[in-house]
């Protein structure tokens, strides 16, 4: 779960969701370039996930799903998950879909988030562990910021474990074990 102050979290909430409002609203501005100051019942109009988020649970809009979980998304993941640019789409693609997910009610989000993930995570970790060999990689600019954390860590993870093969210290005693004990006598 985010905190309060992740930024990833901020972003992710900053992100826009297509909706339909339920009922009028009037003194509301949600396009500067409107002559009135009202939305009227049934228009459609995109909405950040936060401001969506909270008028859904006051039943005043219906959240439709996302353009960046639409079919040709979904499609060119079946086809192949690891070529597919998904940071263009949603640079928090999973966070956001979990987001989303409850408020849209389509359960075919939950399963495209499931297996972009299990086929994309197989195939960042063996990208990050051969990109050591390589001088320089495009992977990462067709990662999601989840999946570029988690690139970096096996990159990190690669390294530290080459150094630690090369001849670093292999075994160290734990510095607790160094203190005699006190004699209960």
């Amino acid at each position: 779960m985010a905190s309060y102050y992740d930024i990833g979290d901020i972003l992710t909430d900053e992100e826009f969701v297509p909706v339909v409002f339920h009922k009028a609203a009037n003194g509301v501005i949600i396009d500067p370039s409107s002559e009135t100051n009202s939305v009227e019942q049934g228009a459609k109009v995109e909405l950040q996930l936060w401001l969506a988020q909270e008028l859904h649970w006051r039943q005043a809009v219906s959240i439709n799903v996302p353009p960046c979980f639409n079919q040709r998304t979904r499609l060119e993941i079946q086809a192949d998950a690891a070529c597919v640019d998904l940071r263009s789409r949603c640079p928090y693609f999973y966070e956001f879909g979990c987001k989303i997910l409850p408020l849209v009610g389509d359960k075919t989000v939950e399963f495209l988030l499931l297996s972009a993930f299990k086929i994309r995570y197989k195939e960042i970790l063996t990208k990050a562990y051969t990109a050591a060999y390589m001088a320089t990689s495009k992977v990462p600019t067709l990662l999601t910021r989840e999946e570029t954390n988690l690139y970096e860590a096996a990159q990190s993870s690669m390294s530290a474990f080459k150094i630690w093969r090369m001849g670093g210290p292999r075994l160290q005693r734990a510095s607790v074990l160094g203190r005699k004990r006190k004699s209960i006598d």
